[in-house]
C-alpha cells in the first residue's frame, strides 16, 4: 500500500510531501493522523531545523478534504488525542520548527488552509489559490475564515463568498506567497529556503517564530512573551556561541540552548 505521506531528510531539513496524487493530495482521516505524527517526530529530533511540506505531482498541492469520503460518512474527524493535536497545531502555525510550504499546484480548501499554517510559502506559477467551501454550502473552518488577518478585508471577503481562485501571481501580490518559480523548481527553491532558515540559531527561530505570530493576534501578549523570550535566548550558549563565531569569522555551531 502507497504511503499516504512521504518523509524525505536532507540535512537539517526534513522534506513531508502529501502523496496521494490521483486524488489531488486529498485529506483523509489517515492523511490528517499522519501529518500529526509527522510533527511530533520533527519536534523530537533536535537535528530537525525546518520542515518543507509539499505534495506529489504538478496538479495539486492539495484539494482539502476529500469529498467522495466525506460524501459516504467518512470526515475526517481525528480522536483527541496526542496526533490530532500536533495536525491542529500545524494547521494554526504553531509547530515549533519554522515550517516552508512548497505549493507545487493548486492549494485550495483545507489544503489552501494547510499551506497558510506554513510560514513562508514557495509556489508553482502555475498554481491557483482558494477556498471554495461556500459553493459547496460550507464555510472554510480550517483557519479560511482568518484570511482577513493575512490580506485585505475585502479580499479575503472577495475569496470566502465567491469561492473563486486567485492565481500565484496574485498571491504573491497580495503578500500570501514569498516566491513565485517554475514548477520544476518548486521543491528545489524551497528547500534552499528551508536551508537557509536552518542555518540559523534554532532557539531563535522558536521564539521569532511564535513573537511573530503572537504579534499579529495579539499585540499585548507579544510584548509579554518578548521579554520572556529574551531572558532566554539573550542569556543561552547560542547566543554566546554566535557573538563568538562572528568575531572568529566562522560559522556558527548551534546547539539549540
Amino acid at each position: 500500500m502507497t504511503e499516504e505521506l512521504v518523509h524525505e531528510r536532507r540535512g537539517a531539513v526534513a522534506v513531508l510531501r502529501l502523496n496521494r496524487p490521483d486524488a489531488r493530495n486529498a485529506l483523509t482521516a489517515t492523511l490528517l493522523r499522519s501529518l500529526g505524527a509527522a510533527v511530533l517526530a520533527v519536534e523530537a529530533d533536535a537535528a530537525v531545523r525546518a520542515v518543507v511540506l509539499t505534495g506529489t505531482g504538478d496538479r495539486a498541492f492539495c484539494a482539502g478534504m476529500d469529498l467522495r469520503s466525506f460524501a459516504a460518512g467518512e470526515g475526517p474527524a481525528l480522536a483527541d488525542d496526542d496526533e490530532a493535536r500536533a495536525f491542529f497545531r500545524l494547521l494554526d502555525g504553531e509547530v515549533r520548527v519554522p515550517v516552508v510550504g512548497a505549493a507545487n499546484g493548486a492549494a485550495v480548501a483545507g489544503g489552501f488552509e494547510l499551506l497558510l499554517g506554513c510560514d513562508v510559502i514557495v509556489a508553482s506559477d502555475a498554481a491557483k489559490f482558494g477556498l471554495p467551501e461556500v459553493t459547496r454550502g460550507l464555510f472554510p473552518a480550517g483557519g479560511g475564515t482568518m484570511l482577513g488577518t493575512r490580506i485585505p478585508l475585502g479580499i479575503a471577503l472577495e475569496m470566502t463568498l465567491t469561492g473563486d481562485p486567485i492565481t500565484a501571481g496574485r498571491a504573491a501580490a497580495l503578500g500570501l506567497v514569498n516566491l513565485v518559480v517554475p514548477p520544476d523548481q518548486v521543491l528545489e527553491s524551497a528547500v534552499a529556503l528551508a536551508e537557509r532558515i536552518a542555518a540559523n540559531g534554532p532557539l531563535a527561530l522558536t521564539a521569532i517564530k511564535e513573537l511573530v505570530r503572537l504579534g499579529v493576534a495579539d499585540a499585548a501578549r507579544a510584548r509579554e512573551r518578548q521579554r520572556e523570550w529574551q531572558e532566554v535566548v539573550f542569556s543561552s550558549e547560542d547566543a554566546r556561541e554566535g557573538a563568538l563565531a562572528f568575531i572568529e569569522k566562522r560559522p556558527p555551531v548551534w546547539r539549540g540552548r
